[in-house]
Protein backbone atom coordinates (compact mmCIF):
# COMPACT_ATOMS: atom_id res chain seq x y z
CA UNK A 1 0.00 0.00 0.00
CA UNK A 2 1.24 3.14 -1.07
CA UNK A 3 1.46 5.67 2.10
CA UNK A 4 2.20 8.71 -0.22
CA UNK A 5 -0.99 9.18 -2.31
CA UNK A 6 -1.92 12.64 -3.16
CA UNK A 7 -5.39 12.40 -1.88
CA UNK A 8 -6.52 15.48 0.53
CA UNK A 9 -4.58 15.79 3.73
CA UNK A 10 -6.44 14.68 6.86
CA UNK A 11 -6.69 18.55 8.35
CA UNK A 12 -8.15 19.56 4.78
CA UNK A 13 -11.36 17.07 4.94
CA UNK A 14 -11.69 17.48 8.63
CA UNK A 15 -13.12 21.01 7.97
CA UNK A 16 -15.89 19.64 6.78
CA UNK A 17 -17.95 18.81 9.29
CA UNK A 18 -20.46 16.11 7.73
CA UNK A 19 -17.09 14.05 6.92
CA UNK A 20 -17.55 11.67 9.73
CA UNK A 21 -14.78 9.29 8.87
CA UNK A 22 -12.08 12.12 8.57
CA UNK A 23 -12.94 12.92 12.76
CA UNK A 24 -13.06 9.68 13.06
CA UNK A 25 -9.39 9.41 11.72
CA UNK A 26 -8.68 12.36 13.46
CA UNK A 27 -9.85 11.04 16.79
CA UNK A 28 -8.20 8.23 16.13
CA UNK A 29 -4.90 9.62 15.20
CA UNK A 30 -4.58 12.24 18.00
CA UNK A 31 -6.74 10.41 20.98
CA UNK A 32 -3.42 8.78 22.40
CA UNK A 33 -1.64 11.63 22.17
CA UNK A 34 -3.61 14.15 24.50
CA UNK A 35 -4.34 11.15 26.78
CA UNK A 36 -0.79 10.38 27.49
CA UNK A 37 -0.25 13.81 27.65
CA UNK A 38 -2.82 14.70 30.32
CA UNK A 39 -1.48 11.82 32.09
CA UNK A 40 2.13 13.11 32.04
CA UNK A 41 0.13 16.33 33.47
CA UNK A 42 -0.88 13.94 36.43
CA UNK A 43 -4.65 14.10 35.34
CA UNK A 44 -6.37 10.81 36.25
CA UNK A 45 -7.72 8.84 33.38
CA UNK A 46 -11.56 9.46 33.89
CA UNK A 47 -9.95 13.72 33.89
CA UNK A 48 -7.88 13.04 30.72
CA UNK A 49 -11.04 11.32 29.30
CA UNK A 50 -12.89 14.55 30.15
CA UNK A 51 -10.52 17.00 28.62
CA UNK A 52 -9.92 15.03 25.55
CA UNK A 53 -14.05 15.20 24.61
CA UNK A 54 -13.50 19.06 25.57
CA UNK A 55 -10.65 19.25 22.85
CA UNK A 56 -12.03 17.28 20.30
CA UNK A 57 -15.48 19.35 20.67
CA UNK A 58 -13.69 22.92 20.31
CA UNK A 59 -11.40 21.16 17.31
CA UNK A 60 -14.53 20.09 15.84
CA UNK A 61 -15.40 24.07 15.59
CA UNK A 62 -12.11 25.32 14.77
CA UNK A 63 -10.47 23.56 12.09
CA UNK A 64 -13.35 24.38 10.17
CA UNK A 65 -12.15 27.89 9.66
CA UNK A 66 -8.15 26.62 10.42
CA UNK A 67 -5.66 27.15 7.61
CA UNK A 68 -1.82 27.29 7.83
CA UNK A 69 -0.24 30.14 8.50
CA UNK A 70 3.40 30.17 10.10
CA UNK A 71 2.81 33.81 11.67
CA UNK A 72 0.70 32.02 14.11
CA UNK A 73 3.01 28.82 14.59
CA UNK A 74 2.80 25.14 13.99
CA UNK A 75 -0.20 22.73 14.17
CA UNK A 76 1.27 20.95 17.08
CA UNK A 77 1.51 24.59 19.05
CA UNK A 78 -2.15 25.13 18.09
CA UNK A 79 -3.19 21.75 18.97
CA UNK A 80 -0.71 21.96 22.57
CA UNK A 81 -2.89 25.09 23.40
CA UNK A 82 -6.37 24.29 22.33
CA UNK A 83 -5.34 20.67 25.18
CA UNK A 84 -4.12 22.88 27.55
CA UNK A 85 -6.97 25.07 27.26
CA UNK A 86 -9.45 22.07 27.91
CA UNK A 87 -7.11 21.34 30.90
CA UNK A 88 -7.51 24.53 32.36
CA UNK A 89 -10.98 24.47 31.61
CA UNK A 90 -11.48 21.36 33.54
CA UNK A 91 -9.41 22.10 36.51
CA UNK A 92 -11.48 25.30 36.92
CA UNK A 93 -14.38 23.89 36.61
CA UNK A 94 -14.47 19.75 38.04
CA UNK A 95 -18.64 19.51 38.67
CA UNK A 96 -19.10 20.42 34.86
CA UNK A 97 -17.90 17.25 32.56
CA UNK A 98 -16.98 17.53 29.09
CA UNK A 99 -17.81 21.36 27.98
CA UNK A 100 -16.92 23.13 24.97
CA UNK A 101 -14.83 26.06 25.41
CA UNK A 102 -16.48 29.73 24.55
CA UNK A 103 -15.57 31.28 21.63
CA UNK A 104 -13.73 34.01 22.95
CA UNK A 105 -11.59 31.47 24.06
CA UNK A 106 -11.21 29.34 20.99
CA UNK A 107 -10.09 33.18 19.24
CA UNK A 108 -7.32 33.83 21.88
CA UNK A 109 -6.09 30.01 20.84
CA UNK A 110 -6.62 30.65 16.90
CA UNK A 111 -5.08 33.95 17.52
CA UNK A 112 -1.79 33.02 19.03
CA UNK A 113 1.58 33.99 17.28
CA UNK A 114 3.66 31.10 19.07
CA UNK A 115 3.23 28.27 21.51
CA UNK A 116 4.14 28.01 24.83
CA UNK A 117 7.18 26.75 26.10
CA UNK A 118 5.80 22.81 27.08
CA UNK A 119 8.45 20.47 27.03
CA UNK A 120 6.14 17.69 28.68
CA UNK A 121 3.86 18.88 25.36
CA UNK A 122 6.73 18.38 22.61
CA UNK A 123 8.10 15.26 24.11
CA UNK A 124 4.72 13.47 23.91
CA UNK A 125 4.54 15.12 19.91
CA UNK A 126 7.82 13.29 19.10
CA UNK A 127 6.66 10.24 20.69
CA UNK A 128 2.96 10.32 19.02
CA UNK A 129 4.53 11.06 15.20
CA UNK A 130 7.31 8.13 16.06
CA UNK A 131 4.51 5.96 17.28
CA UNK A 132 2.47 6.56 14.11
CA UNK A 133 5.78 6.07 11.89
CA UNK A 134 6.35 2.77 13.45
CA UNK A 135 3.33 1.84 12.14
CA UNK A 136 3.84 2.04 8.97
CA UNK A 137 7.16 0.78 9.52
CA UNK A 138 5.82 -2.86 10.66
CA UNK A 139 3.58 -3.20 7.90
CA UNK A 140 5.57 -2.37 5.39
CA UNK A 141 9.26 -3.54 6.25
CA UNK A 142 9.50 -7.43 6.42
CA UNK A 143 9.17 -8.59 10.07
CA UNK A 144 12.52 -9.79 10.61
CA UNK A 145 13.94 -6.33 9.93
CA UNK A 146 11.34 -4.92 12.19
CA UNK A 147 12.46 -7.75 14.92
CA UNK A 148 15.64 -6.52 14.15
CA UNK A 149 15.50 -3.07 14.65
CA UNK A 150 13.34 -3.37 17.97
CA UNK A 151 15.77 -5.38 19.40
CA UNK A 152 18.49 -2.20 18.72
CA UNK A 153 15.90 -0.26 20.64
CA UNK A 154 15.90 -2.27 23.65
CA UNK A 155 19.35 -2.19 23.53
CA UNK A 156 20.48 -5.27 22.44
CA UNK A 157 24.33 -5.01 20.52
CA UNK A 158 24.57 -5.77 17.03
CA UNK A 159 26.09 -8.63 17.13
CA UNK A 160 23.61 -10.20 19.74
CA UNK A 161 20.64 -9.29 16.98
CA UNK A 162 22.71 -10.57 14.37
CA UNK A 163 22.97 -13.80 16.38
CA UNK A 164 19.75 -13.75 17.52
CA UNK A 165 17.90 -13.77 14.21
CA UNK A 166 20.28 -15.47 11.90
CA UNK A 167 22.25 -12.71 9.61
CA UNK A 168 25.22 -10.68 9.35
CA UNK A 169 26.37 -7.93 11.50
CA UNK A 170 26.60 -5.90 8.08
CA UNK A 171 23.60 -7.00 7.58
CA UNK A 172 22.00 -5.90 10.82
CA UNK A 173 23.92 -2.28 10.42
CA UNK A 174 21.64 -2.21 7.24
CA UNK A 175 18.70 -2.85 8.25
CA UNK A 176 19.06 -0.47 10.96
CA UNK A 177 20.21 2.79 8.84
CA UNK A 178 17.47 1.62 6.34
CA UNK A 179 14.53 1.14 8.91
CA UNK A 180 15.94 4.97 10.74
CA UNK A 181 15.96 6.76 6.67
CA UNK A 182 12.69 5.52 6.48
CA UNK A 183 11.22 6.43 10.12
CA UNK A 184 12.51 10.01 8.78
CA UNK A 185 11.01 9.92 5.58
CA UNK A 186 7.29 9.69 7.18
CA UNK A 187 7.74 11.64 10.55
CA UNK A 188 9.18 14.47 8.20
CA UNK A 189 6.09 13.80 5.70
CA UNK A 190 3.47 13.65 8.48
CA UNK A 191 4.52 16.70 9.80
CA UNK A 192 4.65 18.81 6.74
CA UNK A 193 0.98 17.46 6.20
CA UNK A 194 -0.06 18.92 9.36
CA UNK A 195 1.84 22.11 8.60
CA UNK A 196 0.68 22.73 5.53
CA UNK A 197 -2.36 21.03 4.85
CA UNK A 198 -3.39 22.39 1.99
CA UNK A 199 -0.58 20.98 -0.01
CA UNK A 200 0.73 24.70 -0.60
CA UNK A 201 3.98 26.06 -0.43
CA UNK A 202 5.26 28.41 2.56
CA UNK A 203 5.76 31.55 1.40
CA UNK A 204 9.58 32.57 2.11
Amino acid sequence: MDFETTQPSLLSRVRDPSNQAAWREFDGKYRELILRYCRAKSLQASDAEDVRQIAMTNLAKSLRSFEYNPARGRFRSYLGQVVRSAISKHSSRPQVKARALDSVVLATIEASPSDVEDPVWEQEWIRHHYRLAMQQVRATFDPRSVDAFDRLLAAESVSQVAEAIGLSTQAVHKIKQRVRDRLKEIIARQIREEDNPDGRQPST
